[in-house]
């Protein structure tokens, strides 16, 4: 089952640059690649661009992150102003940096440390963050944090996935200047483009 629902793409979408909604493609399904994070890395090595990751937990929450950087090997935080947090279920919600630190995004493969936790994260400090996924991508945890004025995303701060999904976002740049033409909500510019809601499979949809 998707997790990435037409209201959900809509709810980000509307973060987004008009283009960067020309195309986002899956590059991860824990249901078609099982929960591991060296597939995780694998699948989406080989795409440059930014990537919303999305997540539901055996408590039934839906949220996640948008990464604007790619997912590389660091070893303390990267990523910009541009990387945001959101909860869709039980509740809708966005929470774009503060500006408080820049602690964004997170991405260690074989740390030995302590110091450095194994995984992809967003917000926080290490072993605190915004939201983190270990490299087990068994578990994880989320909590309140400064960098994003978000709250804990979840029913509680330690999580358990049950669904990890991740969509590649295709900037076509090219076309950005065609497109910033188009005035309106997000949900107009959506009804006249339909190339995002095609692309997630949602194009039949009649509004």
């Amino acid at each position: 089952m998707m997790l990435l629902r037409k209201e959900f793409a809509w709810h980000i979408g509307g973060a987004l640059a008009q283009h960067e909604l020309e195309e986002w493609k899956l590059l991860y399904h824990s249901s078609f690649n099982g929960l591991s994070f060296n597939t995780f890395l694998g699948n989406i090595s080989n795409d440059e661009g930014p990537t919303v990751l999305i997540i539901k937990d055996k408590e039934g929450y839906l949220y996640g992150g948008y990464a604007s950087q790619p997912w590389e090997r660091h070893g303390d935080f990267y990523g910009d102003m541009k990387c945001f947090l959101f909860q869709l279920y039980p509740q809708v919600a966005l929470f774009r940096p503060t500006g408080a630190n820049t602690n964004l995004q997170w991405c260690a493969v074989n740390f030995s440390s302590d110091n450095i936790p194994n995984g992809i994260g967003f917000g926080g400090q290490a072993n605190h963050f915004g939201l983190f996924l270990s490299a087990s991508f068994d578990q994880g945890h989320t909590f309140s944090c400064t960098t994003f004025g978000s709250p804990c995303l979840s029913k509680t701060n330690r999580i358990h996935p049950e669904v990890i999904e991740c969509w590649g976002v295709v900037s076509h740049r090219a076309e950005q200047d065609k497109h910033e033409a188009l005035k309106g909500s997000v949900l107009e510019r959506f009804k006249e483009d339909r190339h995002m809601l095609n692309l997630v499979g949602l194009a039949n949809s009649s509004e």
